[in-house]
């Protein structure tokens, strides 16, 4: 079949691409409320384009079997798997990363190969266009630094918890990420102030107020479950100092905004630097962008003195004439559905 579909089923995103005759000609990112349970997959799955529902060879990987509505993996990676070979029409293949592709009835003895795997799909479609590079994917919540070496991924750790002690996981992102998960004081009119301890403020609000934000990045609610213009993110912004927004100007809050940005950077920084001193890593290896957060690893590969190649670049022979903004963001729903 030519006409394959891509899935990344996320705990709070569900992402898709369309790949005809081996080319991707549309992408496709929608929130999902996964940890209300797997019903909620349909009610996403019910505002997706038709593309999604006609007779195609559907690819999945998947990161939402670690949502808090599961026991555990092991059964998020089954109901997830069921969920796809009960709804979608054609063929179901999971993506079961070093493992290849399985039927979803194997699913359960795979999904230690099969959990969380999606960043695996992206680092091996890259490696079949460049022979080294270090892959970073910054997405809403989670950041990916996969090496990719003699064309392979050569990731040290796999599993979730492996990779956050490898630094190939950092758990920060763009849109969901609390202030307070990367800091504990910030700058405020000459002093060093301790932050309010709370989830007053998430990255979503620091990025809006610095221009950073991609226009439809941000499809989680905010914290206080409020808008999202710009005065309300300076409100959220100023609680995290114990401030209301009247007590500071636009400017000082983009500047506060401009630091928290700094400061979500330096980890990122770390772990960078550490997997590019690999001595297996080519010391010109490129990183290759992709994700929400592109522009903060654009920003990561200037401060590393390293050349940044969006993912979109590196895979432009297979992107349709029109290509997609969301082609960037849905980066594992893209790979998976080129790799099948």
């Amino acid at each position: 079949m030519t006409r394959i579909v891509g899935w990344d089923l996320g705990g709070v995103h569900v992402k898709a691409s369309l790949v005809e005759a081996g080319r991707v000609v549309a992408a496709v990112q929608a929130p999902c409320r996964l940890w209300r349970g797997v019903p909620a997959l349909d009610e996403t799955f019910a505002t997706l384009p038709d593309w999604v529902r006609g007779e195609a060879d559907h690819a999945v990987t998947m990161t939402g079997e670690l949502t808090d509505c599961f026991a555990d993996r092991a059964d998020g990676v089954d109901q997830l798997s069921a969920w796809a070979a009960a709804t979608l029409a054609g063929r179901v293949r999971i993506y079961a990363g070093r493992a290849g592709f399985v039927a979803p009835e194997a699913a359960r003895a795979h999904a230690a190969d099969i959990a969380s795997a999606n960043w695996h799909a992206t680092a091996a479609l890259i490696g079949r266009h460049a022979e080294n590079a270090l892959l970073v994917d910054i997405g809403s919540t989670t950041a990916d630094l996969i090496p990719i070496v003699a064309g392979q991924p050569a990731a040290r750790g796999y599993s979730d918890a492996e990779r956050l002690e490898t630094g190939e996981l950092v758990y920060t992102g763009v849109v969901r990420t609390p202030l307070l998960a990367f800091a504990t004081h910030a700058p405020w009119r000459g002093r060093r102030t301790a932050l309010m301890a709370e989830t007053f403020a998430s990255t979503a609000d620091i990025y809006r107020l610095t221009g950073d934000l991609p226009e439809g990045a941000d499809q989680q609610h905010s914290a206080d479950l409020k808008g999202k213009s710009i005065p309300e993110s300076e409100t959220r912004l100023a609680r995290m100092v114990g401030r209301d927004r009247g007590e500071g100007s636009a400017e000082e809050w983009r500047a506060l905004a401009a630091w928290f940005g700094e400061a979500q950077l330096r980890p990122l920084h770390d772990a960078a630097a550490i997997l590019l001193s690999r001595p297996d890593l080519a010391a010109d290896a490129p990183l290759v962008v992709c994700g929400a957060g592109r522009f903060l690893a654009e920003r990561l590969a200037a401060r590393l003195g390293r050349r940044a190649v969006p993912l979109t670049e590196v895979i432009a022979g297979q992107m349709g004439d029109e290509g997609s903004a969301w082609v960037s963001t849905c980066g594992p729903a893209v790979a998976v559905g080129l790799i099948a």
